[in-house]
């Protein structure tokens, strides 16, 4: 049997109303034994007055007679008894009553304090009695002096009333907290209900956002921040299968018309010819299928770890590598590290110096230098030039422009997209600058 609550309203609602019961309960435990308390010790006192006031009467033979006045105008009974039980003065308020207790104090022990009760419950009654044995003598007098307790305090009547107030109590604090949570929780229940109506196709909707930094604030932030990682990661999946579904179709078309060909008319085709074709085709689609993996792979937050990159020697590391037949002129400022994975960067590297020395007239410039917090790395080539309303269409995928690019050129049409998702997912740039001619690639990256 599930006894917990399920909502988290109802549980802390419960959980308060069970803490407010219990504090409000001490509480009212300790009020009804202060007021008890209190009204004893008022009680108590006021008849013990009474009490040696008509002791000390009746030894000095002030007080004299069946008739006794006291001066707490009728609230203390008071009785002066004989030995044998006899009733030889009282107040008129216990005249004609029997004896108030049957208790008679002994020589060593002159005076009695007690509290007394006739038929506890509602109809019942208390009674603070103080007892004095006037003198030792064994024919001395006893004064029995009585004051009645309030009916609350001996019906149960002042238990009722604090058990009523701690209810009463806890169920407003139940009903606040309640209220409270509530309001606390609706922005819960707006992101839950956001949530829900998400879909996987439609990803771009976003959960509310409440003003503050609480943590319902800070769980929409990250909610939101998910939604967009996830929203990015689908929209990278859909781009991986479009891009393979459209540029893949091309090679493996001509691959199966070579093939086809060749085994309709096995006579009739050049063998050498048909391998070298196909082996063509085949690493072109090597190359599609690893640089659209890449790019899939990019900023997806995997195990690569990242480590620190002095540019100046990547880039003097990856030309000695290559080697060119172009002039290759370099400006490299050492000291500039940045934090990466090293083999993007050199990817990155690479496939700018590929796309420079692909469309370069004679020339290639390289700098690397620090500036305002970033390093910058520029390659520059003499070439053609790329004009500035097609400067970012070149970083699209197999984006190729009419003049200058080609499938014949080389390459697979993802170079740059590459480099620029390698890019920002460092936390840097890359874009195309103006310069007199050719065309100058940016990286800035923030410095390590």
């Amino acid at each position: 049997m599930r006894l917990r609550p399920r909502s988290i309203r109802a549980r802390d609602t419960l959980i308060a109303a069970v803490l407010a019961t219990l504090a409000f309960g001490a509480i009212a435990v300790g009020a009804d034994l202060a007021v008890r308390y209190a009204v004893g010790a008022e009680l108590l006192q006021e008849t013990q007055s009474a009490a040696r006031r008509v002791s000390a009467g009746v030894r000095d033979g002030s007080l004299a007679g069946p008739r006794i006045h006291d001066d707490s105008h009728g609230r203390v009974l008071i009785q002066v008894v004989a030995p044998g039980g006899e009733v030889v003065g009282a107040t008129p308020a216990a005249a004609g009553r029997p004896p108030l207790s049957d208790l008679w104090p002994s020589r060593d022990q002159r005076i009695i304090d007690l509290t007394q009760c006739h038929d506890i419950g509602p109809g019942g009654r208390c009674e603070v009695l103080e007892i004095i044995r006037t003198t030792t003598a064994p024919d001395s007098v006893v004064v029995y002096a009585a004051r009645p307790m309030p009916s609350i305090l001996v019906t149960g009547l002042l238990e009722a009333l604090l058990a009523l107030a701690v209810l009463l109590l806890s169920a407003l604090v139940a009903r606040i907290t309640w209220r409270f949570v509530g309001r606390t929780l609706r922005p819960v229940e707006q992101i839950r209900v956001q949530l829900a109506e998400i879909s996987a196709s439609d990803l771009s909707r976003r959960v509310p956002e409440p003003p503050g930094e609480d943590e319902i604030a800070q769980l929409a932030r990250t909610a939101n921040e998910t939604l967009d990682r996830l929203e990015r990661a689908v929209a990278r999946q859909r781009q991986f299968a479009s891009d393979a579904s459209h540029e893949l179709r091309t090679p493996i078309a001509g691959l199966r018309a070579n093939l086809e060909d060749a085994s309709m008319h096995p006579d009739d085709t050049d063998l050498e010819r048909t391998i070298t074709s196909a082996l063509r085709d085949t690493d072109r689609l090597e190359s599609i299928v690893t640089d659209l993996l890449l790019l899939a792979r990019i900023g997806t937050g995997g195990s690569t770890a990242q480590e620190p990159i002095d540019l100046a020697e990547l880039a003097d590391a990856e030309l000695r590598r290559r080697g060119s037949d172009l002039a290759v002129h370099t400006r490299l400022a050492s000291g500039v590290v940045v934090r990466g994975v090293r083999m993007q960067l050199v990817r990155l590297l690479g496939n700018l110096l590929d796309n420079a020395e692909r469309y370069a007239g004679g020339k290639v410039e390289i700098e690397v230098a620090g500036l305002d917090g970033h390093a910058r790395l520029t390659i520059t080539d003499d070439g053609a030039g790329i004009p500035v309303e097609d400067r970012e269409r070149v970083f699209e995928r197999f984006t190729r422009l009419d003049t200058a690019r080609s499938r014949s050129a080389g390459g697979t049409g993802l170079g740059l997209a590459i480099a620029r998702e390698i890019a920002q997912a460092h936390g840097g740039s890359l874009r195309i600058e103006d310069h007199p001619r050719g065309a100058r690639f940016a990286l800035s990256l923030p410095l390590a």
